[in-house]
């Protein structure tokens, strides 16, 4: 998602760049991709990675999480054109890989008329805190996590405190956020809107099954909602709303997905591209149901003018683990009462 949102940024950042009949490219850009071990997100970064260079974009793809000598020899491999960058695109600002690079980039104006630039575009919801966050000038930590983070957090503050400066405007450094989430920026952090102007003139627009899809998410597994009720609720969304297919987040468990379709019927989908790529692709049902989560904002987007209605199922408290942070509940509330576009459900009742 975040590698689609910094085609969506090139798109708009270079759209008035070339002249007409001028072939793609986006000027001087080149997007270092920091894949993880899973391997389903890896396949999904490798499809974006091509789209990428269909645009005439240069793609780095960067083992830094190869082993033991790999960090540093990522660190040192970008060493250089970090700092000869004049412009820095963060796609996770929470992620301590992406903040240890931007510590070490010059982020900075190299004269005093010439600001530098950081643009940070959307990690979906997570956008939304790390807005808040910077706003008030708090430590970066995701909305989920519990806690003070510990021993490792505690020795990796520094590096912390100085990517969260150069994510600070200052009067040779301008900061910029490219999102389609709605996020009130700090003063002097201008919101570029990300309208998935790219998406729509790509693809699409889809075929329409006629029937609903169900999306999912990864709130069991990142410890925000119990298994048991997140199970329940989905069969009876599924049940209430004749729902015959599920998108898996890629986050889900094997077991998970597994458990789902026994119980509900609902035929597995595994994306091999971000959702809204693939919905705009198709083909896709009528109405599309989701719990809080990214999509319920982007969907509406890179859907719009196409027929497809969206809606959101709001999460119960009650759902709940006792190690959601306690945040969860009014940023999941946030999200879905934010989201434009999309039809309201109440939460799911129990299936029967």
């Amino acid at each position: 998602m975040q590698l689609l949102n910094v085609l969506e940024w090139a798109h708009t950042a270079y759209r008035g760049d070339r002249p007409e009949g001028a072939g793609k490219g986006s000027g001087d850009l080149t997007v270092v991709v920091l894949p993880p071990r899973e391997a389903m997100t890896r396949g999904q970064l490798r499809r974006m990675a091509e789209l990428a260079r269909d645009e005439g974009i240069a793609v780095r793809w960067e083992e830094a999480r190869g082993g033991a000598g790999a960090p540093l020899r990522t660190v040192a491999s970008l060493l250089g054109p970090l700092r000869r960058a004049e412009r820095i695109v963060v796609g996770d600002p929470f992620s301590r890989y992406v903040q240890l690079l931007l510590s070490l980039a010059r982020t900075e104006g190299a004269a005093p008329d010439v600001p530098g630039g950081v643009v940070v575009v959307d990690d979906g919801t997570a956008t939304m805190e790390f807005v808040t966050q910077l706003a008030r000038g708090e430590r970066l930590v995701r909305w989920h996590r519990k806690g003070a983070g510990g021993a490792r957090a505690a020795l990796f503050a520094p590096v912390s405190a100085s990517a969260r400066r150069r994510m600070t405007p200052s009067a040779h450094r301008r900061v910029e956020v490219f999102s389609s989430m709605p996020v009130e920026a700090p003063e002097h952090v201008p919101v570029v809107r990300n309208d998935f102007a790219w998406t729509r003139a790509r693809f699409g627009p889809p075929a329409l099954t006629g029937g609903t899809d169900l999306v999912g998410t990864s709130l069991v597994e990142t410890g925000v909602v119990d298994p048991e009720r997140y199970l329940e609720a989905v069969a009876s969304l599924s049940r209430a709303h004749g729902a015959t297919r599920y998108f898996a987040h890629r986050r889900e468990s094997a077991r998970k997905l597994h458990r789902i379709a026994a119980g509900t019927g609902l035929e597995i989908v595994r994306p091999d591209l971000p959702l809204e790529l693939v919905a705009r692709r198709g083909p896709i049902g009528r109405t599309i149901l989701s719990f809080p989560s990214t999509v319920v904002h982007t969907l509406p987007l890179a859907l719009a003018g196409t027929g497809v209605t969206v809606a959101v199922c709001d999460v119960d408290p009650a759902w709940l683990t006792e190690g959601a942070s306690p945040r969860a509940r009014g940023f999941l509330s946030g999200v879905t009462g934010t989201a434009r576009g999309v039809r309201r459900l109440p939460s799911a009742p129990p299936a029967s």
